[in-house]
């Protein structure tokens, strides 16, 4: 294997996928900023589906107060309003990275994030951040919104054909499953019914491992 495709795998090897579904969207975004400090690569799916504390009425107010934030003479030099959800969690993180430095703009590069769960990130383990999770960290009767509802009412437009591909892809995990169990459960019975035969070979298999 040649020098660029070593560093390539090793630059893949080292990507951790989030899924973000049922995670509070500051606490998740703290945890994603350090990471990124510290040299890891972050990939972010199911971005729509984070949740933040404080009712859809109230954070549609203080986002409604964060769109009339503009600059007075030429609007389109900033600050910029981004609407989908997986802008919205990048446009967080680099809140909380010094992004005008060399080290703080490395560390944004190595951040990507996404509604739904693109290829090839489907056929990836996928990993939680157990100190962002809703269910750990937000009081039971506390009310909260979802990412994905608040950016469809301040102008996101693309939440429909995000939610058939995920539905696309969850029936296709869903018939792969089956499959591989069935492969599993195939696979024991042809273990179960070839015991006996190899109890007789097993002194021989055993010297190398295979008993």
């Amino acid at each position: 294997i040649s020098y660029p495709a070593c560093r390539r795998r090793a630059k893949e090897e080292k990507i951790v996928v989030i899924d973000c579904r049922q995670h509070m969207l500051g606490r998740l975004a703290s945890v994603i900023a350090k990471q990124l400090l510290n040299g890891q690569h972050v990939v972010a799916v199911r971005t729509e589906a984070i949740t933040i504390s404080g009712g859809l009425v109230r954070q549609k107010m203080k986002f409604s107060r964060f769109l009339r934030l503009r600059m007075n003479t030429n609007p389109k030099k900033g600050p910029i309003h981004y609407r989908s959800p997986a802008r919205i969690l990048w446009r967080t993180i680099r809140g909380m990275i010094p992004h005008k430095t060399k080290r703080g703009a490395a560390a944004l590069e190595r951040f990507k994030a996404f509604e739904g769960v693109p290829p090839p990130y489907d056929k990836v383990k996928r990993a939680v951040v157990p100190d962002a999770l809703k269910v750990l960290r937000l009081q039971t009767s506390h009310k909260f919104c979802t990412l994905g509802k608040l950016a469809a009412e301040v102008g996101w437009k693309h939440g429909p054909t995000v939610a058939t591909l995920e539905e696309k892809r969850l029936s296709r995990s869903s018939e792969y499953y089956q499959l591989k169990k069935k492969g599993v459960q195939v696979a024991l019975k042809a273990k179960t019914a070839a015991a006996g035969e190899l109890k007789a070979l097993a002194p021989v298999l055993a010297p190398v491992g295979m008993a």
